[in-house]
């Protein structure tokens, strides 16, 4: 029987492997505190208990309280409660930014079939936005500013502080999707000024099905609930707690807090590694701003080299060539679209996102073959 080839995997972005630790955590939760974290017996309350850690690790990981924490299935639940749960507000002007996920923008499409206006910002060629642009869209019947902390396929960096500033002094409420920028980099939204804030357990070595949205207590939001029964989640989320995904998400949190500076370091060097090694390739360049981003990304086109052919021929090394929340599709990412390339060049631009458990061999390996494999394509 033949041996299944090692896989090298490069799109951590997409999603993660489970830290060890993490499922560790998990395990005695599906076999042996396997209570309905709402039972009022001592069985239930035990569980409770853990439940209640997990908020505190949430919340000390990201600079909040643990009353601020809801959880949900995931960051892509967690938009929809933040941005739907305004839906009856008596402001209906939201504005978000070209790039956002789809996420963040097929809600607000829902939300402009509702009544509101929707503001769509362009971004620069590097993909971060124009802060003065941004003043301009945001006025005093502005209700809602989403720019997304990290972009998911450039993993640009947007300026967090400066966009809730300015849409605090418009009276505007600021969210950030942080789906890509939880367990990644340092966090702190009294801070930074942010109000909502989701974020994902599979973004970083946590399992999936588990994200949490943060609701800043100090903004006194009032969110119409998605989600209707129980009363779950201090009334915010109803719905059996999932245990297991919640004391998961906690641990993983409790693990970047510790790991995120070594992470960072070790993940940067492997990154630029790669990097510079692929931009070796004869009209090679990087899509976005090269310098805010996360250290664990780099989108990088190769003309003439169609990116589905590669990343077919490239077999055992997994790559992407766009967000794994968008439908397997021909067209051109929309978010390279933005940063003004052409259909050809971002119909020939892959993402590699590298994680804790990528090695020095993995990225020399990925080197070569995208060398010689961009090389027979051109062809």
């Amino acid at each position: 029987m033949l041996q299944k080839p090692k896989i090298i995997y490069l799109d951590n972005n997409a999603t993660t492997r489970v830290d060890n630790s993490v499922l560790q955590a998990m395990l005695p939760f599906f076999t042996e505190d396997y209570a309905n974290a709402s039972s009022s017996h001592l069985f239930g309350l035990t569980v409770n208990e853990a439940v209640e850690v997990a908020h505190e690790q949430v919340a000390d990981l990201i600079g909040g309280s643990p009353k601020e924490i809801t959880f949900t299935s995931g960051a892509t639940e967690a938009i929809n409660l933040a941005i739907k749960g305004l839906v009856n507000h008596p402001k209906k002007h939201i504005v978000t930014v070209a790039t956002e996920h789809k996420a963040v923008l097929d809600t607000c499409e829902w939300m402009e079939k509702q009544g509101f206006i929707i503001t769509h910002l362009p971004v620069q060629s590097d993909g971060i936005i124009d802060l003065d642009v941004l003043e301009t869209a945001v006025t005093e019947d502005t209700l809602l500013v989403c720019v997304m902390y990290a972009n998911n396929e450039t993993g640009v960096l947007q300026p967090i502080k400066q966009i809730s500033e300015i849409s605090h002094a418009k009276g505007a409420l600021y969210m950030t999707d942080a789906t890509q920028a939880v367990g990644k980099l340092p966090i702190d939204v009294s801070e930074l000024g942010i109000d909502l804030m989701p974020l994902s357990a599979h973004k970083f070595y946590g399992p999936k099905g588990i994200g949490a949205l943060y609701i800043s207590a100090t903004a006194k939001i009032k969110l119409d609930l998605q989600m209707h029964g129980g009363g779950h989640e201090r009334k915010m989320r109803s719905g059996t707690l999932n245990v297991p995904g919640i004391v998961g998400l906690g641990k993983a949190c409790e693990i970047a807090s510790s790991e995120m500076q070594a992470d960072s370091e070790s993940i940067a060097t492997l990154r630029n590694h790669l990097e510079s090694g692929l931009l070796k390739i004869e009209g090679a360049f990087v899509n976005g701003n090269a310098t805010h981003r996360l250290y664990n990304t780099t989108n990088i086109c190769f003309p003439g080299a169609n990116s589905e052919k590669l990343i077919l021929a490239l077999g055992n090394i997994a790559v992407s060539s766009g967000s794994a929340c968008s439908a397997v599709t021909t067209e051109p990412s929309y978010v390279l679209k933005a940063l003004g390339l052409s259909d050809a060049d971002a119909l020939s631009s892959i993402r590699f996102s590298l994680g804790r458990f990528t090695t020095y061999e993995e990225i020399s390996c990925a080197i070569d073959r995208v060398t010689e494999l961009v090389a027979q394509l051109r062809k």
